[in-house]
């Protein structure tokens, strides 16, 4: 039987990726529901931080700048598609809730793609699809003392589709620091156009704090540029079934988070589907080894 060794360097970077995913939703929802920020201000905020240090990064490797203007646009606004629809769904949305539906949608969601990428479809990822899907329907389903928002979590399941995406197209390149940095300007191209849209119809609805503006330049520059950069520097070193099935940690952990830190309450249907979206999701990913 084989002996499992573990990189405690590489548990460690493990860690800090999950709790840095974890921690957007938590900064997300902590800005946006003081009221003191819109949605587009944090977004905006979040993403040009975020390529600024990715772009110093890539120049401190390489000591120098490329960016291809002609390709890449489609992960690029799928990036900014999570982003933008990310932090609308918080204007009315708790951040352990918000977490799960997205990385459950996210998991399920890059199962899919795989299929039409021609993986099998096995009866193992049927049944697991069903449950996780099970717990997603639970976790919605009208109740007389737990309700949702269900355009905020349709905006939340957008953003899990373009992370999805997003992610899937950033597991091609052959340089994922220069893909993630790519990506992060060319989101920020259609974070301008976005701009110039949301100003001309709601101008009056900008506005941000001191306080609301360092949670989200701490969003933009370290849980997610650090976040991405790390997770993609550690992902080469371990398996992608594993690193799919850790990533179910991270609602777990923005739900002890947003407890801790925004009083949210745990809920019985929020345990039941917590339970039941992570059981589906590792039914349809996990492998056995092979002693």
């Amino acid at each position: 039987m084989k002996i499992l060794s573990f990189d405690l360097k590489l548990i460690g970077l493990i860690f800090i990726v999950l709790l840095f995913f974890a921690s957007n939703s938590i900064l997300a929802r902590m800005a946006i529901f003081t009221q003191n920020i819109d949605a587009f201000s944090f977004t905006f905020l979040r993403i040009i931080s975020a390529m600024v240090i990715l772009l110093f990064i890539y120049f401190y490797k390489n000591k120098k700048i490329k960016i291809d203007f002609k390709n890449n646009y489609i992960s690029g606004f799928m990036f900014f598609l999570y982003a933008i629809c990310f932090s609308y769904s918080y204007i009315n949305m708790a951040a352990g809730i918000g977490t799960l539906i997205l990385f459950a949608v996210v998991q399920l969601t890059m199962i899919i793609l795989a299929l039409f990428l021609n993986e099998k479809l096995t009866l193992k990822k049927f049944i697991g699809i069903t449950i996780a899907f099970g717990g997603l329907v639970y976790l919605l389903y009208p109740k007389d003392d737990f309700t949702i928002s269900y355009f905020h979590a349709f905006l939340m399941f957008l953003s899990a589709i373009g992370w999805a995406i997003f992610s899937v197209l950033g597991k091609k390149s052959n340089n994922a620091t220069l893909n993630a940095t790519d990506s992060f300007v060319k989101a920020f191209i259609f974070t301008i156009f976005f701009a110039i849209f949301y100003l001309y119809f709601f101008e009056n609805s900008l506005k941000i704090d001191f306080p609301t503006f360092i949670m989200a330049i701490t969003s933009g520059s370290i849980t997610t540029a650090f976040g991405v950069f790390i997770w993609y520097s550690i992902l080469p070193k371990m398996q992608i079934m594993t690193a799919s099935i850790i990533q179910l940690i991270v609602p777990i952990i923005a739900i002890i988070l947003s407890v801790i830190f925004l009083n949210e309450t745990f809920t019985f249907e929020l345990f039941i589907s917590t339970i039941i979206i992570l059981l589906g999701i590792f039914i349809a990913l996990y492998k056995k080894r092979k002693i």
